[in-house]
């Protein structure tokens, strides 16, 4: 199976059983550890069927939203709701639909991998027994191993099998893949490919692995100053940002004003603006009211995020 194919995604109302509404609904969410307001009066909304890569810098409180969203971390105040019932803490029939990978995993050391997956079968309707095998076999863990004596990347391989065996209709990574290695990463984004086709499946993603978002073709919501400042589809902040490089022999001392600029950096003969929405005729006549010639590129999904977060 190629990690490339497209996704296809499929319309919730369309499909029987399941919630119509967004899969999650967060109104003026705060959170506060001490005097540091982490989360502060945070507002977003994730549809049914996308894949949600949620970026932010270190320390912009990631994990922390994703805590309180399931239920993990109380709120100070605020409103959560996960598929279109209010969520005040982990449990009951709704968590059977949910798959949760944290950062790190180091519970039940003393399980045996085998014992431990067959014992939280016993609680999902839907657990997929043969991906289990499967996943086991071409990810090399030894189903007789103690848990306690995996490495941090199995350990991290374990927690992903765990969460994606009961085919979850929601499933939330926390920096899945830090601790692992290139080859085990992309087996990794390949069965995340594979969830996502089925109908009404539903992945928020957080990492600082962009390349990984990119081939998901996920929707990029960012987080900062404790806020969703925007979730858009990737293919839309392509389109909507790009960088221009204006050129001139003597360098530059000032930044020339032009509509829809965020940021500017100058290096020798360079000026290298990063722009939103711009207008590319306004681009030209304002290069040759300069001297400059103009370089007009696409920044990467990196590049955006080094510059916005």
């Amino acid at each position: 199976m190629s990690a490339d194919l497209p996704i296809t995604l499929v319309d919730p109302v369309s499909l029987p059983g399941t919630h119509a509404g967004p899969v999650l609904r967060v109104e003026a969410l705060r959170k506060s550890f001490g005097k540091r307001e982490v989360l502060q009066s945070l507002d977003w909304s994730v549809p049914a069927g996308r894949v949600i890569g949620l970026l932010g810098r270190n320390g912009a409180g990631k994990t922390t939203l994703l805590r309180c969203l399931l239920g993990l971390s109380p709120i100070d105040s605020g409103r959560v709701e996960l598929l279109g019932e209010p969520m005040l803490e982990p449990g009951g029939e709704r968590m059977h639909r949910i798959g949760f990978v944290p950062q790190t995993f180091d519970l039940f050391p003393w399980m045996k991998v085998r014992a431990y997956l067959d014992f939280t079968a016993a609680f999902y309707d839907r657990w997929d027994h043969a991906l289990v095998a499967r996943l086991l076999d071409s990810w090399q863990l030894d189903p007789k191993q103690k848990i306690g004596q995996l490495s941090q990347g199995q350990r991290q391989k374990l927690a992903i099998v765990r969460a994606i065996a009961p085919q979850p209709d929601l499933l939330v990574l926390d920096e899945p893949v830090a601790s692992l290695d290139p080859q085990a990463r992309r087996a990794f984004m390949a069965e995340l490919l594979d969830l996502m086709r089925r109908p009404g499946k539903t992945v928020i993603f957080s990492t600082h692995i962009t390349a990984d978002l990119e081939r998901a073709g996920a929707d990029i919501a960012l987080l900062r100053d404790g806020r969703i400042q925007f979730t858009r589809p990737l293919a839309e902040l392509r389109e909507r940002f790009l960088r221009a490089v204006l050129s001139r022999a003597e360098g530059w001392t000032n930044t020339p004003a032009i509509a829809g600029l965020l940021k500017a950096s100058a290096s020798g003969t360079d000026l290298q603006l990063l722009l939103e929405d711009p207008d590319a005729n306004e681009l030209h006549a304002l290069a040759a009211s300069l001297g400059a010639s103009l370089r007009i590129e696409t920044p990467s999904l990196e590049d955006l995020f080094v510059e916005l977060a």
